[in-house]
């Protein structure tokens, strides 16, 4: 793979030339929500300025082109996670819409009283909450994959979870917390050999490597646009043709049906089946145009560039007396977990702040991960295309004199 020049990226982000107090802005808090480049900007003001009209349901001039646009930002979703049919992808809010939307949607298809759902002990509170209240709702038991002390998730005992009761193993592909990148194609595997169905939450994987959900035979998969360099409000949840046909409709309303009387509804093809109510068309169009940008410069350059700025921020971090690096799988993404010997990761991120670097604190929606290793948060730094090792040596000098200040 030819090497890419990162630098010229930066001037394509707008917010990378703020200030925060002053300081030229550090935006190491990626994990949370990307900045935008201008083109997607350009995109969603355009959408509202130039051609706004609703999708799906009127003739006018206005009306039909922003559903072409609307539907040629699925086919580009499609493309950019190899789904065989563009039908086999559904905008929802985000995330956790689309988590949500499953484990409602296949619960109510294929969950009953007995029956076991599996995750991680690594997961985003999205990840987790959805699956306890169809447990509780279904009469089904929720099963925990531990992690070792390294973050890692232990497989064999993930093995021995399994059953014929297992219906749905759901899995974060990256730990937002922890920045473990998961083996997730062997963990579908697994699953599969047991009968039992998968959910990828890739969130943290997609704005920062190649996805093929047919070559990873995932189930379903769902990530977030505001993390990928587009709008917020506008997420995806893809899922096999098969599997979205079995599931009943996770809400009601427009679009989603076919015929309506006071004594029977029939429902819509996918992926409208699944889209009730006037959709999030100009942030779904803004999303295409965020696809764009990453796939002209291509995700495996992408990965490669955010590994080496993993690397060298780790090898600095590692040289500070007193901190220590929670997560340190062997293989991750680009998210550093930190904590450091006498002082509160609130404090670190308050005087950081005032040091122009945004970082994240607290424990980022995932306390049962911040539990397996006795603490109760950490201060995190997560990277993305836009970032330079420049910006992480002005971060570890910033996170020096902090630390000199906390524990004098």
């Amino acid at each position: 793979m030819k090497a890419v020049d990162f630098a010229p990226f930066r001037a394509d982000f707008p917010m990378l030339k703020s200030t925060m107090h002053g300081k030229p802005l550090i935006y190491f808090d990626s994990a949370a929500t990307s900045q935008k480049p201008q083109c997607v900007i350009d995109k969603l003001t355009s959408c509202y300025r130039d051609h706004y009209g609703t999708v799906h349901r009127a003739v006018y001039e206005l009306s039909v082109r922003s559903t072409h646009d609307y539907q040629e930002a699925r086919q580009k979703i499609q493309a950019f996670i190899h789904a065989e049919q563009s039908h086999e992808v559904i905008f929802t809010r985000g995330t956790t819409e689309s988590i949500n939307m499953v484990a409602y949607s296949f619960g109510k298809a294929f969950v009953k009283p007995g029956d076991e759902v599996v995750i991680s002990e690594i997961e985003h509170h999205s990840n987790i909450v959805p699956w306890q209240i169809l447990c509780e709702d279904r009469g089904a038991i929720l099963r925990i994959i531990p992690a070792n002390e390294r973050g890692e998730l232990d497989l064999e005992a993930y093995r021995k979870l399994l059953n014929d009761k297992t219906k749905i193993v759901a899995v974060n592909h990256v730990s937002n917390a922890l920045g473990t990148l998961n083996p997730i194609k062997e963990i579908i595997a697994i699953a599969h050999q047991a009968g039992a169905r998968v959910l990828v939450d890739a969130a943290q994987s997609a704005p920062h490597m190649p996805l093929n959900v047919q070559d990873l035979d995932a189930d379903f998969l769902v990530f977030s646009g505001h993390k990928i360099y587009g709008p917020t409000g506008i997420g995806i949840l893809y899922g096999k043709e098969a599997l979205l046909e079995a599931m009943p409709p996770y809400q009601g309303g427009g679009d989603m049906i076919d015929t309506v009387t006071f004594s029977k509804t029939t429902y819509n093809a996918l992926p409208l089946k699944f889209e009730a109510g006037t959709p999030m068309f100009a942030e779904a169009i803004a999303l295409g145009t965020a696809i764009d940008y990453v796939s002209s410069i291509g995700m495996e350059a992408i990965q490669a560039w955010e590994h080496d700025l993993l690397t060298y921020a780790t090898e600095k971090m590692n040289e500070i007396p007193g901190l220590h690096i929670i997560g340190t799988a062997k293989e991750k993404g680009a998210i550093i977990s930190f904590v450091v010997e006498g002082t509160h990761q609130l404090d670190l991120g308050t005087l950081l702040d005032l040091q122009g670097v945004a970082v994240r604190t607290g424990h980022h929606c995932a306390q049962p991960a911040m539990h397996h290793f006795a603490i109760t948060g950490t201060a995190r730094a997560s990277f993305a295309l836009y970032n330079t090792k420049e910006e992480i040596d002005r971060f570890i000098l910033a996170l020096k004199h902090c630390i000199e200040m906390l524990c004098r």
